[in-house]
C-alpha cells in the first residue's frame, strides 16, 4: 500500500466491498493508475490522451467536466456523488485548489490528492512551461491547494507520506482547520513545517485508523 492505487484499493475495499463508483481526474497513462482501481463503477476525465489507444469517458478538463455535470449534460445526475476521486490533474495550485471545491460537491466519500509532498523546491514550483522542456520529476505547487484547503476546511485530512504525498479529505468525518503560518506561500517555511501543514502520516498510522474493529 505504498502508493496511490493501493491505499485508493483499501479504502474501495474497507468501507465499500469494492462495490463504489469511482472518479479520476488527470489519467495520464492509466497503467500509473486507473487500471489498478477495483472499483465497480470507474469515470475518467482528462483533456487529452498520451496514448492513441486509451478510453477516456470524458475528454475534456476538470473544470468542463464538472460544469457539464452539474448543467446535466453527462451520463450522470447533476447532482451525482463518488464515493471516492482521485485528484491527480494539472499540478497548479489555481487548479487543484477548484478540483478539491468541485470534487467535495460530488463526493460522498473520500477525495485523494496525488503529489502533495514534493521533497525539493526542483519538484514543488509552478513553472510548468519548464517542466515540459526537461521531463523532470514534477509535483508542481499540488501542496499550496491542499495547505490552503486545510486552513479552511472542517472534514479531516491529512497526509500519507508515501507515492509523493497522498492527500486524503475524509467528507464523513470532522476535523478542525489549522492556522495559516505560510501567508505567503514560501516553499522554504512549508518544508520545515510539512510534517504539521499536511498533517503528513505513515502509511501505518493510515491502516491503522481505518481498521475496523
Amino acid at each position: 500500500m505504498t502508493n496511490r492505487y493501493g491505499v485508493i484499493n483499501f479504502l474501495s475495499k474497507n468501507y465499500f466491498n469494492n462495490d463504489c463508483s469511482y472518479l479520476e481526474i488527470g489519467i495520464a497513462n492509466p497503467k500509473d493508475c486507473f487500471d489498478h482501481i477495483q472499483c465497480k463503477r470507474k469515470t475518467s476525465v482528462d483533456p487529452s490522451k498520451m496514448y492513441d489507444d486509451v478510453k477516456i469517458d470524458y475528454l475534456m478538463t476538470s473544470d468542463n467536466f464538472f460544469n457539464s455535470l452539474e448543467n446535466g449534460n453527462t451520463e450522470f445526475p447533476a447532482n451525482f456523488k463518488w464515493d471516492i476521486i482521485f485528484i491527480d490533474g494539472l499540478h497548479l495550485a489555481e487548479q487543484v485548489y477548484r478540483d478539491i471545491q468541485n470534487a467535495i460537491q460530488h463526493c460522498s466519500g473520500f477525495i485523494i490528492l496525488h503529489d502533495c509532498s514534493p521533497n525539493n523546491f526542483y519538484n514543488a514550483h509552478s513553472d510548468y512551461e519548464y517542466f515540459q522542456n526537461n521531463m523532470h520529476e514534477w509535483n508542481g505547487t499540488t501542496w499550496k491547494a491542499f495547505y490552503k484547503y486545510r486552513t479552511e476546511t472542517n472534514f479531516k485530512t491529512y497526509t500519507i507520506d508515501a507515492d509523493w504525498g497522498l492527500g486524503v479529505i475524509e467528507l464523513n468525518k470532522l476535523g478542525l482547520p489549522i492556522k495559516l503560518d505560510n501567508p505567503w506561500f514560501e516553499f522554504g517555511k512549508f518544508k520545515q513545517n510539512k510534517n504539521h501543514d499536511l498533517n503528513l502520516i505513515s502509511v501505518e498510522e493510515f491502516i491503522s485508523m481505518h481498521v475496523k474493529e
